[in-house]
């Protein structure tokens, strides 16, 4: 794809005129005409500046300057790296301090990179580990599923959010696969007196016992590697008293 089209594209599914973006780029809306029309050429810096505009996705960005002329700018390095070990301990430090209750990290599809030892537990109990893809397995694993007390209703709510998600990253076709089979399973999350309830729990029986949780998510703020930009810590706190003691001792 030409510069010129990849930028009407991205300018189009943020819905953005040409006049819109000249002036919050503080160009011309002439001058972005003819970038899309190819009669001029961005310089690097403008390039940049258009995807911050536009809050174009790292990779994306990455290949609006290639399709410039210009090199990559953003990497995705190995979670291992050197210089990853600063955020590797910002997330070892939230995981290890929620406990006693669950927390994960997952990446732009939902892969599981980390758990702490309450979430090894909790998912443990449905043959779930680091690395396996949170979004298949709860599509997938016929003991999850049962668990779940109110699937119907978080079914709706992760559809949603999945879609959100793709929105975000310009389009994303595993997502937005993943939202379509979500809603195959969804109710209207309406209380019986029409209203909407302030957040949808997680609801898990396990045993006699009916554990309540709702989610918080956390993003490294100022993140120009790719892969830490996708990075989301998501931590699980109790959403009733009855949940709260029962975690109190290990599951």
């Amino acid at each position: 794809m030409q510069f010129g089209d990849a930028l009407r594209d991205w300018r189009d599914r943020r819905r953005r005129s040409q006049l819109d973006l000249s002036l919050s780029a503080n160009v011309s809306a002439r001058h972005i005409s003819f970038l899309e029309t190819g009669r001029a050429r961005p310089s690097r810096s403008m390039v940049l500046a258009l995807c911050a505009e536009l809050d174009v996705p790292r990779p994306d960005r990455n290949r609006l300057l290639v399709a410039a002329g210009f090199a990559p700018l953003y990497r995705a390095r190995d979670w291992q790296a050197e210089d990853m070990a600063p955020a590797r301990a910002a997330m070892e430090y939230m995981l290890t301090s929620h406990a006693p209750f669950p927390g994960l990290a997952l990446d732009r599809h939902w892969r599981i990179l980390r758990m702490n030892a309450p979430a090894a537990r909790l998912f443990g109990l449905f043959g779930i580990d680091e690395g396996d893809a949170m979004l298949t397995t709860m599509l997938e694993n016929p003991a999850l599923l049962e668990a779940i007390e109110n699937l119907p209703d978080l079914a709706a709510h992760l559809a949603a959010r999945l879609r959100t998600e793709s929105a975000h990253l310009g389009g994303d076709a595993a997502l937005e696969t993943y939202a379509d089979k979500f809603s195959q399973l969804t109710a209207d999350g309406t209380q019986p007196d029409g209203s909407l309830p302030a957040f949808v729990p997680t609801r898990i029986r396990l045993g006699g016992a009916r554990l309540s949780f709702l989610s918080t998510i956390a993003q490294f703020g100022t993140a120009e590697d790719i892969a830490l930009a996708e990075l989301r810590v998501e931590l699980m706190f109790p959403a009733d008293e009855a949940t709260r003691a029962a975690l109190a001792t290990p599951i």
